[in-house]
C-alpha cells in the first residue's frame, strides 16, 4: 500500500473500540425492542448522583459559571484535590501538581501519551481494563502484559509485575482495586515494586478509579508508599465516576511532579481544553462535602456482592474469586465451554445475551478468556434473576 493509499493512520491499525462499550449498545438496542434485559455489563454505579453534588452543579448553571476555566482546572476544585488526598493518605501535594481532566481515562491517557513512547515497554497486568493497553499503544510504546492468576485472587504481585522487567522497561501502570477482579495491591507488594521503580528510575502510574470501593479494612495506601519511594516519578489517577456516581460529569484528575502537571496541562490546551466547569463546580462539593454517600454506596455494594456469591455457588461448576473491591465479580466459566458446544466465554456471553437476555462481558475483553465479569452495580431483584438466568443458560449448553 503506498502512501497516499491509507485511509486511516497506521496507529490505528492497532486500536479496537472498547468492548466493554459493546454490551451496554447491545442492551440499549434490545430495551428499545421492549425486551426484558438483565444488564450486568454495567461498569457504572447505578445509584444516582448524590443530591448535594446534583445542587453545586445546579447552582453554578444558575450563577452562569458555564465558561472556561483555566485548562488545569480551578483552583478550588485542585486544592479540594490536593486536600482529599491529604486526609485520605497523608500525602502532600501543591495545586500546581494536578490536572483536572474529563475523567479519569483522559488522566490515564496523559500518563501514557506524556511518559512513553517508541521502543519503551510498559508492564500492566491481566486480567485488566482494556483502555490501559490501548492507550500505550497509542503513545508508540509495547504493552507488556503479565497474567494474574485465579487461585490467588488475582493479585498483582510484586514478583509478577517485576518478572517483566527488561532494559526497555520505562514504567508500570497498576490498576487497583482492579477491573474486572476487584483485586488489590497489597501494600507489602507495593514497598517491593517502589523500591525496584525507584531503584531504575521506572515510572509508575496508579489507576485508583476505584479507591473508595474496598471492602473490610484492608490496607491500601500506595500514594503513601508510592510516594515514599519515589514520588518525582508517580502519576496518580483518579476519578469521581465510581466513588460519587458521578459517571457522566465526566470529572477526573492526574496528580504527579509539576513538570509531568505542565505538560498534561500543554496536552489538554490542544484537545479538551478544560474539564466542564459546571462537573467541577459538582466535583468541588463532591471532594469537601460529606463522604457518607460514599460508605452508604459501598455498604449496599458489599451487600450484593456478598448475595452475588452466594446465588454463584448454588452452580459449583462457577468458580469465583472474592473481590477485595469495585463492583465486579469474575466467575470461571470454563466447565462450560466444550469443542463441541460453547467453545469460548465470548461465545457464551452472546448466547446469554441473545437467549436470556442477561448483559455480561466476556473475560477476551479484558485478556482473559475462559472468564465472564458480572457488574452488581444494580439492584438485588435484578441481580436474581440475572444470575437465575446465567445458570439456567450455562447448564443448558454445558458439555454432556
Amino acid at each position: 500500500m503506498t502512501q497516499h493509499a491509507r485511509y486511516l493512520s497506521a496507529r490505528m491499525d492497532h486500536v479496537a473500540m472498547s468492548p466493554t462499550m459493546k454490551g451496554m449498545i447491545a442492551a440499549e438496542k434490545l430495551r428499545r425492542e421492549g425486551v426484558d434485559v438483565v444488564d450486568l455489563g454495567a461498569g457504572e454505579p447505578d445509584f444516582p448522583t448524590p443530591p448535594h453534588i446534583c445542587a453545586a452543579g445546579h447552582a453554578a448553571i444558575d450563577a452562569q459559571r458555564t465558561k472556561y476555566t483555566a485548562n488545569m482546572g480551578t483552583l478550588e476544585l485542585r486544592q479540594a484535590v490536593t486536600a482529599r488526598y491529604r486526609t485520605d493518605y497523608g500525602v502532600e501535594y501543591a495545586p500546581d501538581e494536578v490536572v483536572m481532566t474529563a475523567g479519569g481515562k483522559q488522566a490515564l491517557f496523559h500518563a501514557a501519551i506524556g511518559l512513553f513512547g517508541p521502543g519503551d515497554e510498559v508492564i500492566t497486568h491481566a486480567p485488566g481494563w482494556p483502555t490501559i493497553a490501548e492507550q500505550i499503544k497509542l503513545a508508540g510504546a509495547r504493552p507488556v502484559v503479565v497474567q494474574t492468576r485465579a487461585e490467588q485472587g488475582f493479585v498483582p504481585s510484586a514478583d509478577v509485575l517485576l518478572s517483566a522487567l527488561t532494559p526497555n522497561t520505562r514504567g508500570i501502570v497498576i490498576n487497583s482495586p482492579g477491573n474486572p477482579t476487584g483485586a488489590l495491591l497489597t501494600e507489602a507488594d507495593a514497598r517491593v515494586v517502589a523500591a525496584e521503580a525507584a531503584k531504575r528510575g521506572l515510572w509508575v502510574v496508579l489507576d485508583l478509579c476505584y479507591e473508595k470501593l474496598i471492602y473490610g479494612s484492608v490496607p491500601h495506601n500506595l500514594p503513601a508508599i508510592f510516594g515514599e519511594a519515589m514520588k518525582d516519578r508517580l502519576i496518580l489517577a483518579g476519578s469521581a465516576s465510581k466513588a460519587y456516581a458521578m459517571t457522566g460529569w465526566r470529572l477526573g484528575w492526574a496528580v504527579g511532579p509539576r513538570a509531568f502537571a505542565s505538560a498534561a496541562n500543554a496536552l489538554q490546551s490542544h484537545t479538551t481544553s478544560n474539564a466542564s466547569s459546571i462537573s467541577q463546580y459538582a466535583a468541588v462539593a463532591a471532594l469537601t462535602g460529606s463522604q457518607q454517600c460514599v460508605t452508604d454506596m459501598l455498604t449496599e455494594y458489599q451487600q450484593r456482592r456478598d448475595q452475588v456469591l452466594a446465588w454463584l455457588a448454588e452452580e459449583p461448576r462457577l468458580r469465583c474469586a472474592m473481590p477485595q473491591g469495585a463492583f465486579y465479580v469474575f466467575p470461571d466459566v470454563t466447565d462450560f465451554l466444550s469443542p463441541d458446544g460453547l467453545r469460548t466465554s465470548l461465545a457464551l456471553s452472546d448466547v446469554l445475551l441473545a437467549e436470556e437476555h442477561v448483559v455480561t462481558t466476556p473475560g477476551e475483553a479484558f485478556d482473559a478468556p475462559g472468564f465472564i465479569r458480572l457488574s452488581y452495580a444494580t439492584s438485588l431483584e435484578r441481580l436474581r434473576e440475572g444470575v437465575t438466568r446465567l445458570i439456567r443458560c450455562a447448564r443448558a449448553h454445558a458439555p454432556k
